[in-house]
């Protein structure tokens, strides 16, 4: 008996997800079906996850990333095309790779082959790592007798896959850094720099204005209370991340951040350059339509469109066409519609989804070559505000003590 984590929706469109015991995958699936719930995506949990790992060595363990899978695409190319067996390349591989994780991962596909497993069954128990594009290439590949092309076009896809995720964490670092360099700013002004002011003020008998009132009431409370805060801070930061990765918080989550001004529109199209490029190299490759529908819903990096992708799917099962349900989904811009029509009528859309993808990577990246004009501004009022309330509190009660004095 195989443990499997799933997602599924329920009769009442409501999205589920857990872990259940079967003997195959489609065991899984006609208990999902059996239980009234549409199956969405399952994956076999490894037999590394399944041994019980500590928790302490499941810590530490170190990540299979983007980069592995770059590398391995691109090894696995080559080896196909020289012919060599693909049980011996994995075996090579997997001696070779620096990650011991991913290492295992390459053990258990070569030892599933040599089962009699075909290769795309083998690299499906591993979906949670390759996703369910690169299977279902593998997939076509396997039926054409091509697995260096579905290799090749993995590696091609993944790696300009890897260009679009690093111009958004690039968008994203920016703004991030300018919200934590006026955090500490605030922090240090609140318990360093007024309580300074704080003592002058103490020790001179005079009436202090509101505003001054205020920020050293809040600079105390800070001092007095630093642990607490800090503790209140660290468990909502805590709380956040396992919000987050719950499938209702991501969905929330990512539904939101395509709605920040500016940013979110950075964050949409690099989305749709994602997900235009997964299902151009799949359809080219030969995926049929719904299938690669569901493989890219993952890919697009996006719960929220990744949702309504699944949708679309549903969508083009019942027949509508694709450009149909795309528009009904709300999230794609006029370009992509319009590249979607002319692909439907000319029978050419994997070549125009290609086009999309290239036209939205060159988009985002001057997109991020200007967002610091963007956020500059926000910078600018930010600061300002800061030294306005600073100017009320601070310094007005000093003006008023050298009126004091000169009078005197």
């Amino acid at each position: 008996m195989n443990t499997y984590r799933y997602r599924a929706r329920s009769a009442d469109g409501r999205l589920r997800e857990g872990r259940l015991q079967a003997e195959s995958e489609q065991a899984a699936a006609a208990q999902l079906l059996d239980g009234g719930a549409h199956p969405l995506e399952i994956i076999p949990e490894t037999r590394s996850a399944q041994g019980g790992r500590s928790a302490l060595g499941a810590l530490f363990e170190p990540k299979i990333r983007l980069d592995d899978l770059i590398l391995f695409s691109r090894q696995m190319y080559s080896i196909t095309k020289a012919g060599v067996p693909i049980i011996q390349g994995l075996a090579r591989l997997a001696e070779s790779t620096p990650n011991p994780r991913f290492a295992e991962v390459l053990r258990e596909i070569s030892r599933d082959l040599e089962g009699g497993r075909e290769i795309s069954a083998a690299f499906a128990r591993h979906a949670d790592i390759f996703g369910t594009l690169y299977i279902s290439i593998l997939r076509v590949g396997e039926l054409t007798g091509q697995m260096e092309t579905a290799f090749q076009s993995m590696y091609d896809y993944l790696q300009r896959d890897k260009v679009v995720i690093d111009r958004v964490k690039a968008a994203m670092r920016y703004p991030m850094f300018v919200i934590v360099a006026i955090g500490v700013a605030i922090g240090v002004l609140t318990v360093v720099v007024i309580p300074t002011f704080a003592g002058v003020f103490a020790s001179v008998n005079m009436q202090l204005p509101l505003p001054t009132r205020i920020i050293l009431g809040v600079s105390q409370f800070a001092r007095d209370n630093w642990a607490p805060i800090l503790a209140i801070l660290a468990a909502a930061g805590f709380g956040f991340r396992r919000w987050i990765a719950t499938a209702a918080g991501r969905l929330a989550w990512d539904r939101q951040i395509l709605r920040i001004p500016k940013l979110g529109d950075v964050l949409l199209r690099a989305t749709l350059a994602r997900f235009t490029r997964a299902l151009g190299v799949a359809l080219t490759a030969g995926v049929p339509i719904t299938q690669a529908l569901a493989g890219v819903a993952r890919a697009s990096g996006n719960q929220y469109v990744a949702e309504k992708i699944l949708a679309m799917r549903t969508g083009v099962e019942r027949g509508d066409t694709l450009l149909r349900t795309a528009a009904a989904a709300q999230v794609f811009t006029p370009v992509v519609l319009q590249m979607i029509a002319v692909g439907e009528e000319t029978g050419q859309l994997d070549t125009m989804m290609l086009e999309v993808a290239d036209f939205y990577d060159r988009e985002v990246e001057y997109d991020v070559a200007n967002l610091s004009s963007i956020i500059e501004p926000v910078l600018t009022v930010a600061v300002g505000v800061m030294v306005l309330v600073l100017a009320l509190g601070i310094f007005l009660p000093m003006w008023e003590l050298t009126q004091l004095a000169s009078r005197r």
